[in-house]
């Protein structure tokens, strides 16, 4: 996103698009939980019946990217099947039956002058959203925005651009069939870059920017955006197999870190492990991560205990710093839990930390040294997600501390206002 004139026509039609969010976000903040869970309805009914129709837009973005060389991991994010449909849909499905967030009672009380005090949960307003390659992300986006009183507008990036273009046609045809304002869920992805920098600078018709992508794309919306940005999704997570981790676990846990999904940012990029475990562990985990396809970057000591296996080279002190998102794992022996702590603190993005141990004590050190979003115990970090946790799904993971922090559902989509019932009340 660089620094070029953005065209009037542009920044015309993408502020245009806000200002009928945030009309239509003013709708859906009076909106009863009913008129949402009901529209929450008939856009999943819709996505599964338009699946077929999706599939074969989102084909059209899986071929532009082979030909560009898109990682694997990129692939996959991006690609849908019918199956994949079905799951966004009934994860839509799920949003319905979760409490409604907006007027949700937050802290109140009566001030011995007779005031009273009630803190509510109120809806954000406009919520904007660039991300990349991930054509899940929009409906998920628009999902949550919705339940949560919320309009959503969205630069989904040109990789899912054909996926894109449809399921936002199809859902917004699914919010007037529901009696709600089509203009709650809009795209802005025919406007480019050009149109995100517009995005990122509607301070005053857009209320928050979630950025979820690479680590260019966040920093770049962090670093430029005037509207208030909440920072989210680099991972380069640890897993931190203690001295006295069990051989069957520390494999399955690894295992399912690194290789259950790779193009996420919930999956392990660095193996540490204890010098006393070392020589009972480490031989099994890596033996089933290189037979998996794992390209281990390991240090001399887990080199050393590596076997034959062609899937090793020594690892860079850049290979510490590194969200591979791929079939890759930085592996290193360490001498204590401090060292693994002390490492972890140096090179962790603050998203995901785990630790398999059977020691309460080391685990209890663990966790409340280790600052970061999620910390896990004898865990997959895989598990750091928003339907995992019971959210029903997450507009992103946040990476800061303000004013939301792991995966963001419909609570972290709220702000709060104060309503104080006087009675004729005046301040001496």
């Amino acid at each position: 996103m660089t620094d070029t004139a953005i065209p009037t026509d542009v920044e015309s039609a993408v502020l245009e698009a806000c200002r009928r969010a945030k009309l239509a976000s003013r709708a859906l903040a009076t909106a009863t939980r009913s008129a949402k869970d009901a529209a929450l309805l008939v856009m999943a009914d819709a996505l599964v019946a338009q699946a077929p129709r999706i599939v074969a837009a989102n084909a059209v973005d899986l071929e532009r990217g082979r030909a560009a060389d898109m990682s694997p991991g990129l692939l996959d994010r991006l690609e849908l099947t019918e199956q994949r449909v079905a799951d966004i849909a009934e994860a839509l499905r799920f949003l319905a039956t979760l409490p409604d967030p907006v007027g949700e009672v937050r802290r109140g009380s009566t001030l011995p002058n007779g005031l009273r005090l009630v803190q509510k949960a109120t809806p954000m307003g406009v919520v904007g959203m660039i991300y990349e390659a991930r054509p899940n992300v929009t409906v998920d986006a628009a999902g949550l925005a919705l339940k949560s009183g919320n309009a959503a507008v969205l630069r989904g990036g040109s990789a899912a651009a054909s996926s894109n273009e449809v399921i936002v046609a199809v859902l917004q045809e699914a919010l007037e069939q529901a009696g709600l304002p089509r203009d709650a869920v809009q795209s802005i992805d025919a406007y480019g870059r050009e149109g995100a920098r517009v995005l990122m600078n509607a301070r005053g018709l857009v209320d928050v920017l979630v950025p979820r992508g690479g680590r260019d794309l966040i920093q770049a919306v962090v670093r430029d955006s005037t509207v208030p940005a909440i920072e989210t999704g680099e991972g380069n997570c640890h897993v931190f197999l203690d001295a006295s981790a069990p051989v069957e676990r520390s494999v399955e846990i690894v295992m399912n870190s690194k290789t259950q999904r790779v193009g996420v940012c919930n999956a392990v990029e660095t193996l540490l492990v204890h010098r006393e475990a070392a020589e009972r562990v480490l031989p099994a985990v890596l033996a089933a991560l290189s037979g998996a396809g794992v390209t281990l970057h390991a240090d001399a000591s887990a080199s050393a205990l590596a076997g034959e296996h062609d899937r090793v080279v020594s690892a860079t002190d850049e290979d510490w710093a590194t969200e591979y998102l791929s079939l890759d794992l930085a592996v290193k022996v360490v001498d204590s839990l401090d060292e693994a702590i002390a490492h972890i603190q140096r090179y962790s993005t603050g998203h995901t930390e785990a630790i398999v141990t059977e020691s309460l004590a080391a685990a209890e050190e663990f966790v409340s040294r280790i600052d970061t979003a999620a910390v896990l115990v004898n865990a997959s970090t895989r598990f750091t997600d928003g339907a995992q946790f019971g959210l029903g799904a997450e507009i992103g993971i946040s990476t800061q501390k303000l004013h939301a922090r792991g995966p963001m559902g419909l609570a972290e989509l709220t702000t709060t206002k104060w309503i104080v019932y006087g009675d004729g009340h005046v301040r001496d």
